[in-house]
């Protein structure tokens, strides 16, 4: 009587997981095994193939070339007490492969989202790859109860790098995804990645089909998101504190005080959050000196006159 009982919990520790790149998850069901399929989302020059071959053959491809229609990988990893065997499905990231790719973004359980970060390009692209799964999901997709991770990779390439950690992990956190710096090349991330990934998943599965509530909170605010990346992108001390050139110092000094309250490394968890509020200080600083150097210049100009007049 206990050896059915016993066989049955073995059975369901056994999960069946395909992974596509530049596509996501469809889920199927089959007698006593759940299988759902994952994938990549990222331009070609992410190198999400390099990422795949590291992790299930363990080894660096330094020659890449970029994914033509799908490759294809199997291997077999043990997440927490559950063995678990990943078809993973490389899909070319071109748009000439668009209609590839939207054949395989309904039920979708978990998306890697690879960018490389030496390339600001492929970053920039991540809101567009989540605009073209949400079209093809349609008014009924949920992309809530999806499992995302966002892969920063070639962090092995530190001189050439034009996107930093925290404006990556940002844009991840903000949208409540999960967040890994990677290089294919050294292997550094990549087995840590995947682990959290396919554990989010089974926590995914073990829920219902939807994310815990535990793993989408992110400790800030998407005023205080928005805040940092205007910060991050501004052209001048102005347009940092959102005032126009002019502006007169208490509307500066309102401004200010505005973004302090909401930056404030000890009120504010979001990534980049310190070296902002450093930001935001130093641009008072500069305004003000100009302000009083106008005034002065101003006061100085009107005594000639005066003087004159006189």
């Amino acid at each position: 009587m206990e050896a059915n009982p016993q066989k049955r919990k073995e059975t369901r520790k056994s999960l069946r997981v395909k992974v596509i790149s530049m596509g996501n998850a469809e889920v199927g069901k089959a007698e006593q095994t759940r299988m759902w399929i994952n994938q990549f989302l990222g331009t070609p020059i992410s190198k999400q193939s390099c990422i795949i071959k590291r992790y299930c053959e363990k080894r660096f491809v330094p020659k890449y070339l970029a994914t033509i229609g799908i490759d294809y990988g199997v291997t077999k990893v043990q997440v927490r007490d559950r063995e678990i065997k990943v078809n993973i499905f490389d899909m070319a990231g071109h748009p000439f492969f668009y209609e590839v790719r939207n054949e395989f973004y309904k039920d979708t359980q978990g998306v890697i989202l690879v960018y490389d970060v030496g390339q600001k390009e492929s970053f920039d692209a991540l809101d567009a790859w989540l605009a073209e799964m949400k079209q093809e999901l349609g008014p009924h997709g949920n992309m809530e109860n999806i499992v995302f991770v966002v892969c920063a990779n070639k962090i092995d390439c530190a001189k050439h790098r034009s996107v930093d950690e925290s404006e990556g992990r940002l844009w991840a956190e903000s949208r409540g995804f999960l967040y890994f710096e990677t290089s294919a090349q050294t292997g550094e991330g990549i087995n840590e990645m995947f682990q959290t990934f396919y554990s989010a998943i089974i926590d995914l599965c073990d829920n219902g089909g939807k994310r815990p509530p535990s793993s989408m909170g992110v400790g800030f605010t998407k005023e205080q998101a928005d805040a940092i990346r205007r910060i991050r992108n501004s052209k001048d001390s102005w347009d940092m504190l959102g005032v126009k050139p002019g502006a007169t110092r208490d509307e500066v000094n309102k401004a200010y005080r505005k973004l302090a309250v909401l930056l404030h490394p000890d009120k504010c968890v979001a990534p980049g959050s310190e070296d902002a509020f450093k930001a935001v200080v130093n641009a008072r600083t500069v305004l003000l000196k100009n302000i009083n150097v106008g005034t002065d210049a101003s006061s100085t100009s009107h005594g000639n006159r005066t003087a004159v007049h006189l």
